[in-house]
Parts: structure tokens; C-alpha cells; sequence
């Protein structure tokens, strides 16, 4: 899924996000709007891990995603 289509089924794939990174607030979720930079550097904020790490778990989300 490349990020066109994350950006245009964002609505649907928040909650999945939610679920997956439950310290993002939904405000922080709005403001990503399927920004896979954003969505990159807010988990690095929230969860305290590397760049990599965070670019990582934004693939597997990407691939295990119900949408």
C-alpha cells in the first residue's frame, strides 16, 4: 500500500493505527492524516525508540492492515 492510498483510507485505517499505537491521541491521529512521515515521527516521540524501529512497525502495520 503505498501512501496515496494510506492517505485516502485514512478514516478507515485510524482505528487499526489506534489499536496498534494506543499512546497517539486521536487529535495527534487527526492531525497525521496518513502522513507516514508524521505518523513516523510521532511514534518515535510517543514510544521512545529510533527512527528505523518506528519506519519498521509502519510497514508490518502497512502490510497486516484490514482495509
Amino acid at each position: 500500500m503505498n501512501e496515496d492510498q494510506i492517505k485516502g483510507k485514512w478514516m478507515q485505517l485510524k482505528g487499526q493505527a489506534r489499536e496498534k499505537w494506543g499512546k497517539l491521541t486521536d487529535d495527534e491521529l487527526d492531525q497525521i492524516d496518513g502522513k507516514r512521515e508524521q505518523l513516523a515521527g510521532k511514534i518515535q516521540e510517543r514510544y521512545g525508540i529510533a527512527k528505523d524501529e518506528a519506519e519498521r512497525q509502519i510497514d508490518e502495520f502497512e502490510s497486516s492492515c484490514k482495509c
